[in-house]
């Protein structure tokens, strides 16, 4: 039997995390909900609070969001990572603006873009639909809770199935969208993936982990497969105004829409220069590599870039265009940022 959710409720009470999107005094808007579980998913909450405040001042609500055109949203974006995120915001607000927000988990995985465990926290937060919403932090407490020793990712079913029987007690059913926090919150601060504060913890006493001393080995995770790597070469075109080529990259597909410095494909084999110049924009120009190498982490695969430099004066080739270098780094994602870092520090070019 799970222990009581009424001692997680007074123990959030007194400790709740004061964040920027929870309101206390108001019926929680259903947009800022969504938005903030965006942007948390995979992104630390010290990293989200600033930016959130910041998008919310430039897309207040779900119509001002879908009339923004997609350059904008990317821009606001740049830097935080998993930019699909992005695009399924803007595609859920275009597909909301005209109606209304659903109340129920049903509804909300209707709107494109919007997952499972989004769903399930907008229902419970804004709408107050009895459903826990089963992130890492709920799955860790779930695993240790109940000390369930399957391995992630296979545990998720039935860890997201133990956790929805808080449920069926009458103090989470009457306040589902607080408790849905309280446990984000056990998660963040006492039950924590590594040296959990298990002597403050309000549910000590009925864990099944802390009892048999496994908390911090749970939950088991499978070993990772090692990324493997891909490589490529960009080329960073400057012209007598320090303004840089900038090119926008497809929609679909890995950092779609978003601003890069023009390149070669990134594939599993590294680059010669003979092999990379003809992507570049102006191939006939003499191009200098830079000493260093950009190293960028994906989900799925590990990125080495080199970069090569170039001056011109000429005319923005087709589907490229000249970009002051400021805008240009405030509105790219972070691999590309790691590229601007190597023509920042170069000392010169490599010898030949």
């Amino acid at each position: 039997m799970p222990p009581p959710a009424s001692d997680l409720l007074v123990w959030y009470d007194r400790h709740r995390r004061d964040l920027p999107w929870r309101d206390s005094t108001s019926r929680p808007d259903p947009y800022r909900v969504w938005l903030s579980e965006v942007m948390l998913q995979q992104t630390t909450v010290a990293a989200v609070g600033p930016r959130y405040a910041r998008f919310l001042a430039r897309f207040p609500d779900v119509r001002a969001l879908a009339a923004a055109p997609w350059e904008e949203v990317a821009a606001e974006w740049a830097g935080l990572g998993y930019y699909a995120r992005a695009r399924n915001l803007h595609a859920g607000a275009k597909a909301l603006a005209e109606g209304s927000f659903p109340s129920t988990v049903e509804g909300l995985r209707a709107i494109p873009g919007i997952g499972p465990y989004t769903a399930a926290a907008v229902a419970a937060i804004a709408f107050g639909a009895p459903v826990v919403p089963t992130d890492g932090n709920v799955e860790r407490v779930t695993a240790r809770i109940h000390a369930e020793e399957m391995p992630l990712p296979g545990a998720k079913r039935r860890l997201d199935a133990l956790a929805q029987r808080w449920m069926e007690q009458q103090a989470a059913r009457a306040r589902p969208g607080d408790f849905a926090q309280a446990l984000f919150d056990l998660g963040a601060t006492i039950c924590t993936p590594k040296r959990p504060a298990c002597a403050l913890c309000p549910w000590r006493a009925g864990c099944a982990a802390h009892q048999a001393g496994i908390a911090e080995s749970l939950p088991r995770k499978a070993p990772k497969p090692l990324r493997p790597l891909r490589y490529g070469v960009h080329f960073a075109l400057t012209d007598p105004a320090g303004r840089l080529l900038v090119r926008r990259r497809a929609e679909k597909g890995l950092l779609g829409g978003m601003l890069e410095i023009p390149g070669t494909p990134w594939r599993s084999e590294p680059w010669t220069e003979a092999e990379a110049l003809p992507h570049a924009p102006l191939p006939a120009l003499r191009w200098a590599p830079l000493r260093g190498e950009a190293r960028h982490g994906f989900t799925h695969f590990e990125l080495r870039m080199t970069l090569l430099h170039a001056a011109s004066a000429g005319d923005p080739l087709g589907g490229c265009a000249w970009m002051d270098a400021a805008a240009a780094r405030a509105a790219m994602p972070t691999a590309m940022r790691r590229l601007l870092a190597l023509l920042d520090s170069a000392a010169g070019p490599v010898d030949s």
